[in-house]
């Protein structure tokens, strides 16, 4: 099977000459980090089998956040927190995009722009929910950034994931949706998210928080960024809700696939032949029909490095109820007024075919393959630093 860190070994200098010898030191650091990872680049150590005595080297992850190969076992653990927070009512799946129009400045803009997204749809949503008309109470929800289209252009939307229901404004009573397959109006949460996102973009120009470079040189100019704003008024604002879930398993098995993906996973890649990347894609204006592409490896890396987050920029963050700072005390009186006892929080992790297969794969790796007896560590050999890792040239060769 190929992998993402295939590509980058066979055409990461190609890459690096068509930009110029231009990437930051945070592209340069994930691509060395995603070629290097589980090979002897990253150190690791020497284990044998306790009862054949065969050995095998074990090479270091990467542990980047980017790389397809490192998420499972970050996945499972976030995973293994989410279920004490998980309530026994319907669940509701609400994404929120920005227009195509405002994608060049949030690639030369990612943390202030990916962070009005948040601030926007979080708003949106709280404001809205708690209007007695629509809802009338206070909601809780988790959010994840995707930045990605299947194509693997700039696509930048939020995942929410909302219980259907809220505390009541005094906290005395727990106030379900009207209907089981309806939350929210999603003409109302589009109208609203629109006017508070171009509200904290407009604050953000007069604040100088953006910058403005090559074709939207011009654009950093008052009257120029005036006509910008009113230009984004008139786009196709998309917020849509998806059918709910059933309750706490299914919501368990969506963030199990969602919350820690990265642009392209290695399944979905096919080929590496004379320089061009052939993987599959869902083509969603075709009525979800899965089609396949092909890229030269060269617009494959700039496209994938287009979805490269900022350095410690948080990509999954809660709201209302399950926000940090009162989520025990809250989640509490969320089910004492539904009448559930916290051992009957969901205790078994989701039925994922991706997820368990990875992790299998991870506890596999601690038994022979030989003879499947336990194995034990008897060399071991160091992680090199960051700053080893970035030192030239591009060690590409990892045989």
């Amino acid at each position: 099977m190929w992998e993402v860190a295939d590509i980058i070994r066979a055409h990461g200098e190609d890459y690096r000459q068509a930009r110029g010898g231009r990437l930051t030191s945070a592209e340069e650091y994930v691509l060395r980090s995603l070629a290097a990872c589980r090979t002897a680049l990253l150190g690791g150590h020497l284990e044998e089998c306790e009862e054949c005595g065969q050995r095998r080297p074990a090479y270091n992850s990467c542990c980047n956040r980017h790389c397809p190969k490192c998420q499972a076992a970050a996945r499972a653990e976030w995973l293994d927190a989410q279920r004490a927070k998980l309530l026994p009512v319907p669940y509701f799946h609400v994404v929120f995009t920005i227009p195509d129009h405002l994608s060049p400045l949030a690639l030369q803009n990612k943390e202030v722009l990916y962070d009005l997204l948040f601030r926007a749809a979080a708003e949106t949503l709280q404001e809205v929910a708690a209007r007695p008309k629509h809802l009338g109470a206070e909601i809780g929800f988790l959010a994840v950034l995707h930045t990605w289209g299947q194509n693997l252009l700039h696509h930048p939307h939020l995942h929410c994931v909302v219980p259907g229901g809220g505390l009541s404004p005094d906290g005395s009573h727990w106030i379900a949706c009207r209907r089981e397959d309806f939350l929210l109006p999603v003409k109302v949460l589009s109208a609203v998210f629109r006017g508070k996102f171009l509200d904290h973009l407009k604050r953000a120009f007069v604040e100088n928080k953006l910058c403005f470079h090559g074709r939207l040189a011009e654009v950093g100019k008052p009257e120029a960024f005036q006509r910008f704003l009113s230009a984004c008024y008139g786009r196709k604002w998309v917020v849509y809700a998806k059918p709910p879930f059933g309750g706490p398993e299914q919501v368990l098995k969506y963030l199990a696939r969602y919350t820690h993906r990265v642009a392209i996973s290695n399944q979905r890649l096919i080929s590496l032949e004379d320089g061009q990347v052939t993987f599959r894609w869902k083509n969603y204006a075709q009525g979800n029909q899965q089609q396949t592409m092909t890229l030269a490896a060269v617009e494959f890396l700039r496209r994938f490095i287009l979805h490269l987050l900022p350095s410690h920029f948080v990509r999954i963050r809660h709201y209302g109820f399950l926000a940090n700072r009162h989520r025990a005390e809250k989640l509490a009186r969320c089910r004492e007024l539904l009448g559930v006892r916290m051992s009957e929080a969901p205790a078994e992790p989701a039925n994922d075919s991706a997820v368990n297969g990875e992790l299998k794969e991870e506890h596999d790796s601690k038994r022979c393959l030989a003879c499947g007896g336990r194995t034990r560590m008897v060399e071991h050999w160091p992680r090199p630093s960051g700053r080893q890792l970035l030192e030239p040239p591009w060690p590409w060769d990892t045989s």
